[in-house]
């Protein structure tokens, strides 16, 4: 009997399936007949009419897609729970990944961790046919939504013990839940941790720790620690952006949020509608010309109608009158529409020009960045540019040339960067600097040093900052590209422009000629260090030590060693090991037994020197006792 009823059910879906896709001509017209539904559900949760909620969910159109979805844009956990339950009323519908863990979601954020355990603890146990595993990864976000430290530590200790080493992400979400929850001693244990284990922070790390730190009021720590990043090598980000812009606006600091803004245009950033009250607050303080152009944007375009329920929508007349009066924006979601137009197919652009979409800057901008394919975000940017009451900008144009150079499409790049030089238009520093990042790893050198030279052109006047950045990216590009000689040519180019490359710079070049035997070259950029007033460190030691090792130059390896030693700087497992390994091979017994007791063995995970700066300043920020319990 049991499995007559399963396949029914089967036969049932099957059919549901073969409708909704007989009843879409193209990917896009499902993409519009989905957000109809969802937009019609979304519309009832807020109304309040479950009568009508069961009539909708019965449309023949339902399928997870349209669950999910309507579940994550549901107003409140109650109406999104009372979706689910109403979901059990229709006979031939069955939960996937996405509907289930979009449930979660909601269970979450509203608090409810006995109910969100017995359906991690369900999913996890095969009781949902086809639904894998929940990962530790998912269970310790589900668990830190729901402010429970304890299940996302009792998760991250199991994850431990499997085979399967925890990333750098599990670190950052026990050190997000711990700031949240005023356990500023856990948090920073878990970022001491982090270093100790030797994993290396990412742009989310240092993200936690400057929220931690303005949430403790300890705002100009969080600047400082922002202002390091790029030496860590890490983009700031948006969110960073925007921590800092609501923080500084609440203290009425508006000199130092204006800056900020003007480091978001440099660098290509735009603002969301999240900092939009911090922006009105300083443009009612009289900041005027510097938010509003912001303000303008992020407003809502007038030109976008309140999506409602017309008479020719309505199939059932159970639909409640006062639904028409919820105002509410249409369900969007860019990237499905891009997906829906992967190919780029006459059927489907044709659906498009008539769903009528009104086209801003930011909407353009999250297609283009949504598409898989670059061909099919080169064919979406042309096809845009020809709509009545768009225009492209900077952030799209910026957005299409990041696209095309991540896939190595130099031909398209050059084309639209000669149509940007004719108009004029003046790119961020960040996009050109993206580029020839790409080119590196495409091996587009050549054309990664045309785009520089015409980087004064395309930018205008750039400062020493952003000139070092460009500088350290080009060559970084080159020497990916073998292209050695440019690379000293760039180098000497930039030192004589008044720009002085960071260590790190010098320590990439010295790696790429000594892997070339280039001893000479190598020498030579030891001694520029020098002549530039940079003090060597231990990275750089250990480069100069292991060429010197591998060209079978050993005195002049252990004479780095000596130099290192004279600066107390400590040697690490593996450089001492080559070394002592190569001075026994060449008969230095003394030498040897030199560098074997007086070296003391550290890991092999180097601790830059500002990394070691951040360490002191988010530690140094607070007052904490080892009294306190280990996580």
């Amino acid at each position: 009997m049991g499995i007559l009823v399963n396949l029914v059910r089967i036969k049932v879906n099957l059919t549901r399936h073969a409708r909704n896709f007989t009843s879409c001509n193209n990917a896009v017209s499902l993409y519009l007949e989905r957000a109809s539904l969802i937009d019609k559900i979304r519309l009832i949760l807020r109304s309040n009419s479950p009568d009508s909620l069961v009539s909708i969910l019965n449309h023949p159109s339902l399928d997870t897609f349209v669950v999910a979805n309507a579940l994550k844009s549901a107003p409140s956990p109650h109406s999104a729970l009372s979706l689910i339950e109403t979901l059990k009323t229709i006979p031939d519908f069955t939960h996937n990944q996405n509907t289930l863990h979009a449930l979660a979601k909601i269970l979450a954020k509203s608090g409810q961790i006995g109910k969100l355990k017995a359906l991690v603890n369900g999913i996890n146990s095969g009781k949902f046919r086809n639904v894998p595993r929940v990962s530790f990864m998912d269970q310790m976000k589900l668990y830190a939504a729901a402010n429970d430290l304890d299940s996302v530590l009792s998760v991250w200790h199991e994850w431990k013990v499997s085979q399967k080493r925890p990333n750098i992400e599990s670190y950052n979400i026990i050190m997000s839940l711990c700031a949240q929850t005023g356990k500023d001693y856990e948090a920073v244990k878990t970022f001491c941790r982090i270093i100790d284990e030797g994993q290396v922070p990412n742009s989310r790390t240092y993200t936690v720790i400057i929220q931690h730190l303005l949430k403790s009021g300890n705002s100009n720590p969080a600047m400082e620690v922002f202002k390091m990043l790029p030496f860590l090598g890490v983009k700031p980000t948006l969110r960073q952006y925007t921590v800092l812009i609501d923080a500084f606006c609440e203290t009425n600091q508006f000199d130092v949020v204006k800056t900020l803004l003007d480091e978001m245009k440099v660098n290509g950033i735009l603002p969301t509608r999240g900092v939009l009250s911090s922006l009105q607050k300083m443009h009612d303080a009289g900041f005027v010309e510097e938010t509003l152009e912001l303000i303008k944007e992020m407003s809502p375009d007038e030109r976008i109608e309140n999506v409602k329920l017309s008479d020719e929508d309505d199939d059932d007349d159970d639909v409640d009158d006062d639904v028409d009066k919820v105002k509410l924006r249409p369900w969007f979601d860019p990237r499905i529409l891009a997906n829906s137009l992967t190919f780029w197919r006459p059927e489907e652009v044709s659906t498009l020009e008539n769903a009528n979409f009104i086209w801003t800057n930011r909407l353009v901008s999250k297609m283009i960045r949504s598409f898989k394919s670059a061909d099919s975000a080169f064919e979406f940017f042309n096809w845009v540019d020809n709509k009545k009451g768009f225009t492209h900008d900077v952030h799209t144009i910026s957005k299409i040339i990041t696209k095309l150079a991540l896939e190595g499409r130099v031909d398209l790049v050059e084309k639209l960067v000669s149509k940007i030089k004719n108009k004029g238009i003046q790119l961020p520093y960040s996009t050109l600097k993206v580029i020839i990042d790409n080119y590196g790893i495409t091996k587009n050198g050549e054309s990664a040093l045309r785009i520089f030279r015409d980087s004064k052109t395309l930018c205008g006047t750039l400062s020493k900052k952003s000139l070092l950045s460009l500088y350290t990216s080009l060559l970084t590009t080159l020497v990916k590209c073998k292209m050695g000689g440019n690379a000293l040519d760039t180098l000497d180019e930039m030192i004589l422009s008044g720009v002085v490359p960071e260590i790190q710079t010098f320590s990439r070049l010295m790696e790429y000629f000594g892997r070339e035997g280039d001893i000479k070259t190598v020498e030579r950029l030891f001694w520029m260090v020098k002549q530039s007033g940079l003090q060597p460190d231990v990275y750089m030691f250990k480069v100069l030590i292991c060429v010197y090792c591998k060209l079978n130059r050993v005195v002049l390896a252990f004479k780095t060693f000596e130099d290192m030693r004279s600066c107390n700087l400590m040697f690490d497992v593996s450089t001492k090991r080559l070394l002592v390994k190569s001075l026994w091979k060449e008969g230095k017994l003394k030498e040897a037994s030199n560098v074997e007791e007086t070296s003391l063995e550290i890991n092999d995970g180097f601790i830059s020197v500002d990394l070691a700066r951040v360490y002191k300043v988010y530690c140094g920020s607070f007052t904490i006792s080892d009294s306190k319990e280990q996580l």
